[in-house]
């Protein structure tokens, strides 16, 4: 059973009263049932009791301590998971990065003594030749300081020397289990 209640055959009863000279005001409030005042925490359920909710705007906003923790925990798991990959891919990219600026080094010593007819006596021979713009970077050291290998100059007639190899200067091993001095 649910109660209505009808505004408007309220108020035309009250004014009905309220203009009749023989009922008096207090007599006329005895008069009509109480009824309960519709409010808006209290909303019809469907068994016809009332179902006790909270408006939206009353709602406590935001995240829980136990919620937050949840978040941070995943983030940190996630992290720990990336970072020893992220870690590997640098290394990876260094490695790359070494190798083929030692495969164009040697390259160039060879069109060197090619062209010049001897080996150069140092990789500043191979930049003011205009072979290179400048010395690279050793990626693994972050230095210019290429480890040389000089030997006898084969084009040359006399017992000259040059230089016939280069290496990395870093005394690290890489992932491959080799130094990188070898490389």
């Amino acid at each position: 059973m649910e109660l209505m209640i009808n505004t408007e055959g309220f108020m035309a009863r009250w004014r009905g009263f309220a203009a009749s000279p023989l009922v008096s005001l207090p007599s006329a409030i005895s008069v009509l049932p109480a009824i309960p005042a519709p409010c808006s925490c209290h909303l019809p359920s469907a068994a016809g009791a009332c179902a006790r909710r909270l408006p939206t705007a009353a709602r406590p906003g935001g995240f829980t301590l136990l919620e937050l923790m949840i978040v941070i925990s995943i983030i940190i798991i996630l992290a720990a998971i990336a970072l020893p990959q992220y870690q590997k891919t640098i290394m990876h990219a260094r490695e790359t990065v070494l190798r083929d600026d030692l495969h164009k080094m040697r390259s160039l010593l060879d069109q060197y003594a090619a062209d010049k007819g001897k080996l150069p006596q140092s990789l500043d021979d191979l930049v003011t030749s205009g072979y290179m713009r400048d010395i690279p970077t050793d990626p693994i050291t972050g230095q210019k300081d290429w480890t040389l290998e000089t030997g006898d100059d084969p084009h040359s007639g006399s017992d000259e020397q040059g230089v016939v190899d280069l290496h990395s200067s870093s005394s690290d091993v890489s992932s491959e289990g080799t130094p990188y001095s070898e490389w």
